[in-house]
């Protein structure tokens, strides 16, 4: 049996604001955005490079309880693993669009990594080798 796992959904307030910051600040492409009915979108961005990676469905929050969670999907742990081939180059790239660097870098048996927190509060391990 083959399984790929193809999209991680990720609460956003708006669309065009998610679009823009996943794919100026982060470097992300944009793969898909087709509107589904005046209020959803079927919107993905992922990592350049990755032509069959998992990509982040952006999914803009409908109700109170997706507002809430916009930012803390998780409770405050790192959410999402960013795996680069060059981690100097992208940490100082993030540090210079304005991206916040919560900790690190530090270097671990599996690489070099720093977290930083997106847009909306989400956190993320950038790692390198």
């Amino acid at each position: 049996m083959k399984q790929l796992l193809a999209n991680i959904a990720l609460v956003v307030p708006d669309y065009e604001e998610a679009i823009e910051y996943y794919t100026q600040v982060l470097g992300f492409e944009l793969v898909e955005d087709t509107v589904l009915s005046p209020e959803k979108r079927w919107v993905r961005v992922r990592p350049r490079g990755t032509e069959n990676g998992c990509a982040l469905l952006l999914a803009r929050a409908s109700n109170p309880a997706q507002q809430a969670a916009i930012g803390n999907q998780t409770g405050g742990r790192v959410f999402l693993f960013l795996h680069t081939d060059d981690f100097e180059r992208d940490h100082t790239a993030y540090l210079s669009r304005g991206v916040t660097f919560v900790n690190g870098p530090r270097d671990e048996e599996y690489g070099r990594v720093a977290v930083f927190a997106d847009r909306y509060g989400n956190l993320w391990d950038l790692i390198g080798p």
